[in-house]
């Protein structure tokens, strides 16, 4: 696809699923319309999260985990992409994570674009631009 297909075609969110998900999360993005796959599916299991990172930076992805350390290196290293979503929830179930996931992007998309690192807790979303000051 030539530059302007590039551009044109943009709109759908493209995701990277940690390993500290279920594999539901994939499926459910997949099924709402969303590009998305699992960080197994791409040989990258074992891989470290700074790799992960890279991975999602250089393919404009989104990083969807439950590792706060994901968090911490974007703020150390002061990166501007790729954004992050992290769950804190106290009921980390699938069906659980999948519905609060859903019912976010919507209202946190542009800030994913933009660079950013979210995190979706049982009652509220927060938000912190990067690079992180």
């Amino acid at each position: 696809m030539g530059s302007f297909g590039e551009g044109y075609f943009r709109d759908t969110m493209k995701f990277l699923v940690d390993m500290a998900l279920s594999p539901k999360t994939m499926k459910v993005l997949r099924n709402s319309g969303y590009e998305a796959v699992r960080v197994n599916e791409l040989g990258m299991a074992k891989s470290k999260d700074r790799e992960i990172l890279e991975y999602a930076a250089k393919n404009d992805m989104t990083v969807i985990t439950a590792d706060l350390d994901f968090g911490d290196i974007l703020a150390f290293a002061r990166y501007k992409k790729p954004s992050v979503i992290i769950f804190r929830l106290k009921e980390p179930s699938p069906d659980h994570v999948n519905s609060l996931l859903l019912s976010a992007l919507p209202r946190i998309k542009d800030s994913l674009e933009k660079g950013s690192i979210v995190v979706i807790e049982d009652y509220r979303i927060r938000i912190r631009g990067l690079p992180v000051p």
